[in-house]
């Protein structure tokens, strides 16, 4: 298969990439060259966001597309428009955020959406995901365009920081504040399975959307920090502590402890609870965490800590605070 890649050199980009190399399709990777282009791909450079942008791409053809942008659909509706005639299918990743805000537990790929624009500038996330979408959609109709929406993506060469922020906080040791309860369940995708399953999904011809993420509960905050310790070999101890007591320290979920959200509330619902019986229907498999955390840290290892991009975690005082406050 002729595989174009939109991006392509970093996280679920690269994933794809270096997935299609090793069964040995033919892969062009289009991007403005800030990170190295994984090795057994062609190369095309340009900047999207500048005028003459995707004169790289003016010639070529390709039996499927793939666009990971995060910005403005602008930018997404002027490639899909270039290549609809001359790619034969387009997969678009979009995310689990396209949903009205907060999605109830258990919505399935048909719920509603945010407010999109193809047409529009970046605004927020939701919408600029949701603009997208309908930026494939009319260049390729709905026969032609697969929508994967991944929730949380872990695994090697994550760039948002949330795991590595917790394998580097653990890795220093001491007393850690863990988010409780410990049997708070998980949805997430490791970036690898993610990658498999969006070119088996290429190769079948599927199209529509697919929430791409593991079965609730693939794992736990219990687990996943558990991990985190045994596979660091870090001499640091888990301090657990309840939802209450940290809403009490103001500490925020998500942004302060990565990975997290309270269980029984609305965040909890949206980000780790969405139905992924679509995607599992069609062959969808989530490694075991241990196989994720371990590999991460693997790649973790051989990186400088300034290029990590790590999420912004709890701060001194606050981790302070809770160890001291715990209940």
């Amino acid at each position: 298969m002729r595989l174009l890649l939109l991006g392509g050199t970093d996280f679920a980009g690269r994933a794809v990439a270096e997935g299609a190399v090793a069964r040995g399709w033919d892969v062009t990777v289009f991007h403005r060259g800030e990170h190295p282009a994984p090795p057994g791909v062609h190369v095309r450079h340009g900047d999207r966001t500048r005028e003459d942008g995707l004169a790289a791409l003016a010639t070529g053809e390709w039996d499927a597309v793939v666009d990971t942008w995060s910005g403005a659909p602008t930018v997404v509706r002027d490639a899909a428009a270039l290549l609809a005639g001359r790619a034969g299918r387009h997969a678009f990743v979009s995310s689990r955020s396209v949903y009205a805000w907060p999605a109830p537990a258990g919505l399935d790929e048909f719920g509603p959406s945010a407010d999109g624009d193809p047409d529009a500038e970046a605004t927020d996330f939701a919408a600029d995901k949701r603009g997208s979408e309908l930026a494939v959609l009319r260049a390729f109709g709905a026969e032609r365009t697969l929508l994967v929406r991944p929730g949380l993506i872990l695994g090697p060469r994550e760039n948002a920081g949330r795991l590595p922020w917790w394998l580097a906080r653990i890795a220093r040791g001491g007393e850690i504040p863990a988010p409780g309860p410990r049997d708070t369940p998980l949805q997430y995708i490791d970036v690898r399975d993610l990658a498999t399953w969006l070119l088996d999904a290429l190769e079948s011809a599927l199209h529509g959307p697919y929430n791409l993420v593991s079965q609730p509960g693939h794992t736990t905050i219990g687990e996943l920090l558990d991990t985190c310790v045994r596979v660091t070999g870090a001499a640091a101890e888990l301090r657990w502590t309840s939802p209450e007591a940290i809403a009490a320290a103001g500490v925020s979920p998500w942004t302060d402890l990565p990975i997290w959200a309270p269980p029984g509330t609305d965040f909890h619902a949206a980000i780790h609870a969405g139905d992924v019986t679509r995607a599992h229907a069609t062959g969808l498999h989530c490694r075991p965490v241990t196989e994720t955390i371990e590999d991460t840290w693997t790649w973790q290892q051989s990186v400088p800590e300034p290029e990590l991009h790590l999420a912004a975690g709890l701060t001194a005082q606050a981790e302070a605070t809770l160890v001291g406050g715990r209940p």
